[in-house]
């Protein structure tokens, strides 16, 4: 019997009223003595990035129960990055990894559970489940739900960013009404994670990196057989861990940390990947801060040529070797602590033990050391007076690492649309979009839509654009988002005029606004925060609490 059970019990849980209402549930005379492991479901039908979880939860279950634990299942929520994106609607998605993280430990700790199997599937579910479980510190195993299969229209594989990029390249009379219908109609097949090496994906696969998920389960696709299996084996693996008392935060170390940011790199990850590894580490009682994700990116190169900017999805690494493949080749090359636990017991170098040091040479998903698509890791923060607590920029797909251009300054999202939609974005104009950040959206706001759009006008190597929102995992280009200290709060970003002189330089790391300090302070002087947009409900509360993009948006900091 573990130390955790022993402390259970001394809580009441074998009490007579405590066993009543659990026989009401399923248990048994010989069921009291057993771990109880939660089983954390985020399956809806809102997204098809969920929609596959209550099989792979009802699969799990099973093998809990025949591993000699008891199972209760629990829901959790989720939010469609895809379907709001462009809408009020997605300032509630940060929000929702709060919600999803307080809610798993909520549901855990209050039913006194021994460990926990989360199954997630969109883009919040998983760093919300992870935030979770580094707090509680209870064993766990985090199981993805899997990557979508692509779509197929004219010879070429399609992701939902494709629907995104088509309606800016209608906007600019590039496709007419019919191709735009049949790229939405194909784009997303059936369930499962966004395709690319988007958030969700670049999530599950930095998950696999840290231990916290089985090999190989990254990158399966929700709709096969294997995905299932997965799930199962996970079950069995959280049992031994449950039992040998083997707890996240003996996982989630420094070096899991630095083994998660030098596969984010490697696969050409999305830029949330660093707001939500600062959470998870605070969660964690792990120091990680901006600068890290810096110093790993010269020694890191990008081996994996995927969407957004590449040219392959997820089901293409999973077949060329998948997650493994990658780890094994950065290990090989001293980029990856090999001493690293995983959930499984092992070391990060034992469960590598049997891949190849070199992927294979039949395939080009990932490319060897000395032939990567990108010399060093794409994700870099800038800083400078735009930026003095920094800002994150993704520079794979970008064909120009510096511009200086006139600002183009927009308070919300929806008026930056409308614009380009309308033609006034022009080449070497700066975009600013402010007022998106943490506090100020609230909610952080992906800006998939004018991203896209810029690109479907064909302007994505001619505009840059930067903001104090977010950035979907699918955007590339010049662009630099969680741009911090944010407008909201002061931030310099409030103080930019239109037709201001912007330098963005990705290169020197440097973003800054082209005005004598003079002005700038006489502009501060003027500034006034503007009005909170809510003052009742869940984004009011977040706004209260919600900390720097820089400190990973967290809402549990303290003073």
């Amino acid at each position: 019997m573990t130390e955790l059970r022993s402390r259970l019990i001394t809580q009441g849980i074998q009490r007579s009223p405590n066993r009543a209402m659990l026989r009401a549930v399923g248990f048994g005379d010989r069921d009291f003595d057993k771990p109880i492991v939660g089983i954390a479901n985020a399956y809806s039908t809102i997204t098809p990035c969920n929609l596959g979880l209550d099989g792979l939860a009802h699969r799990a279950e099973a093998a809990l129960k025949a591993a000699g634990v008891m199972p209760q299942m629990f829901g959790t929520i989720t939010v469609s990055d895809g379907i709001s994106m462009g809408t009020v609607g997605m300032k509630y998605s940060l929000v929702s990894r709060e919600v999803i993280a307080d809610s798993i430990e909520t549901a855990c700790n209050a039913q006194c559970m021994d460990g926990l199997l989360a199954v997630g599937g969109c883009d919040k579910n998983m760093p919300g489940a992870m935030i979770a479980i580094a707090r509680m510190n209870i064993p766990a195993v985090f199981v993805y739900g899997g990557t979508i299969k692509p779509g197929h229209y004219d010879g070429r594989d399609l992701t939902v960013v494709s629907v995104f990029e088509a309606v800016g390249e209608h906007s600019a009379h590039k496709i007419g009404d019919a191709e735009l219908l049949e790229v939405e109609r194909r784009a997303c097949p059936g369930a499962g994670s966004c395709g690319g090496m988007f958030t969700a994906n670049t999530m599950s696969s930095i998950f696999e990196a840290m231990g916290m998920s089985l090999p190989y389960s990254s990158t399966m696709a929700a709709e096969d057989a294997e995905k299932a299996e997965s799930a199962a084996r996970s079950a069995q693996v959280l049992v031994d861990a449950v039992r040998r008392d083997l707890r996240p935060r003996q996982i989630l170390t420094r070096k899991a940390f630095e083994n998660a940011i030098a596969v984010a790199m490697a696969i050409g990850g999305s830029t949330n990947a660093v707001l939500h590894l600062l959470a998870i580490a605070r969660a964690a009682g792990v120091s990680l801060t901006l600068d890290d994700f810096e110093a790993l990116r010269p020694r890191v190169p990008v081996l994996c040529d995927l969407k957004p900017s590449g040219r392959f999805v997820a089901t293409d690494l999973h077949r060329s070797g998948g997650i493994p493949q990658v780890m094994k080749v950065l290990l090989a090359h001293g980029a990856l602590h090999g001493d690293a636990l995983s959930v499984t017991g092992q070391t990060i170098a034992d469960v590598l033990r049997d891949v190849p040091g070199e992927p294979r040479r039949d395939q080009d998903v990932i490319r060897p050391w000395d032939r990567p698509v990108y010399a060093q890791g794409h994700i870099t923060v800038l800083r400078g007076n735009l930026a003095t607590e920094g800002g994150v920029a993704k520079i794979s797909g970008a064909k120009r690492l510096r511009m200086s251009g006139p600002a183009r300054v927009f308070d919300s999202e929806e008026a930056c649309l409308e614009a380009i939609l309308a033609g006034r974005i022009k080449a070497g104009d700066v975009v600013v979009i402010r007022y998106e950040g943490p506090k100020g959206g609230p909610g952080m706001r992906e800006m998939l839509s004018p991203t896209s759009a810029i690109v479907g006008a064909g302007l994505g190597d001619s505009v840059g654009l930067i903001t104090d929102g977010r950035f979907s995992g699918g955007t590339y280009g010049l662009v630099v988002g969680h741009v911090a200290p944010e407008a909201a709060v002061g931030g310099t970003l409030a103080l930019v005029q239109e037709g201001d002189p912007i330098t963005i330089d990705a290169e020197r790391r440097v973003l800054q606004l082209d005005v004598s300090d003079t002005e700038l302070a006489r502009r501060r002087g003027r500034w006034k925060p503007p009005a909170p947009r809510y003052t009742s409900g869940v984004l009011a509360k977040y706004a209260k609490l919600v900390s720097s993009a820089s400190l990973g948006a967290v809402t549990d900091l303290t003073p």
